[in-house]
């Protein structure tokens, strides 16, 4: 009879120069600790944050580690999930070929996220002063933004489901930065629908600087439009679909089912707009900002970390 490996799960975050979004980041980690009792469990940031995932990575060795399942801890997979996490956890497993490395699926659209979102939305409506149906209501879904299409893509397909599934008027999709429109220009075209209310829900996992410049261009708008009534929903945090969500891609990993949808991946289709990616290494760019600290400037002019210049 054979033994099972020691496993160990890795949580991997990209980091955020925002003290709180880190805060929340380990506080999500503290949920899937309590989770999953059966495993040695580290987090670490691939930028901005310590401990850095390769410190992570070390500790979980040091205790023994024989199997190493890795988390990426965000919602779609755009260049963090399909190329720098699989670096560190590449360079990681080079160098430490006795334990078997395995790497998880990012979260993806998924029916809890959904449900999770749907409550955070109805939070919102059911605080507001006052009460307005929902098809007299336009939902503007934010994403973060990457330069990976089908990462936005995910953006609208998430709006969609939610527009078709809550029943509001009219939904509009907008980035916080990278992609077009940006809040404050799919704000400007959402206010000449005639709807009396706009929701401004962040499908975003944390807090962090892009999620305040939202929340600020929502206020924006909400001055230049005195007659609708501007309402902004709360991102996901640490919503408990969103734990069950994690959990299940941990044990995903262990019977095989943690495949990514790579039908339109651009670094491996030609994708219109992107031929030029299709092929490229898949390499890391966060070496130089590992463990740099949340609060710190940083300013470096590669286009691929933009995609998400304030995850975690």
């Amino acid at each position: 009879m054979t033994t099972s490996p020691k496993t160990a799960v890795m949580i991997c975050g990209h980091g955020s120069r925002d003290a709180g979004a880190v805060e929340q980041f380990n506080t999500l980690s503290g949920h899937l600790l309590k989770r999953l009792p059966q495993y040695d469990v580290e987090s670490g940031f691939l930028e901005f944050a310590r401990p850095v995932i390769r410190d992570g990575l070390e500790k979980l060795k040091a205790h023994g580690a024989e199997r190493i399942l890795c988390l990426p801890g965000m919602l779609f997979a755009a260049g963090h999930v399909k190329n720098d996490l699989p670096s560190e956890v590449n360079e990681f497993a080079a160098d430490n070929s006795s334990i078997e490395m395995l790497y998880g699926r990012e979260l993806a659209i998924d029916p809890r996220l959904l449900a999770a979102a749907a409550e955070r939305i109805k939070e919102a409506e059911d605080s507001a002063p006052n009460t307005v149906p929902r098809e007299d209501a336009l939902l503007m879904v934010v994403g973060r933004g990457t330069t990976d299409s089908d990462a936005n893509s995910n953006v609208s397909k998430v709006a969609r489901m939610l527009w078709e599934g809550m029943g509001f008027g009219w939904t509009s999709v907008s980035y916080s930065g990278v992609a077009s429109p940006l809040v404050d220009a799919g704000l400007a075209q959402a206010a000449k629908l005639g709807f009396k209310r706009i929701i401004v829900f962040p499908y975003f996992l944390f807090t962090g600087i892009l999620v305040q410049r939202i929340y600020n261009w929502t206020d924006a708008a909400a001055k230049n439009h005195p007659h609708i009534e501007f309402l902004k929903a709360g991102y996901l945090n640490d919503h408990p679909m969103v734990i069950d969500c994690f959990v299940e891609r941990v044990a995903e990993m262990l019977t095989g089912e943690n495949v990514m949808n790579c039908q339109l991946c651009k670094y491996r289709e030609q994708i219109i707009g992107y031929e030029a990616d299709q092929g490229a290494p898949q390499v890391g760019h966060h070496h130089h900002v590992r463990g740099v600290g949340a609060n710190q400037d940083h300013h470096h002019n590669h286009h691929h970390h933009h995609q998400g210049e304030d995850d975690v």
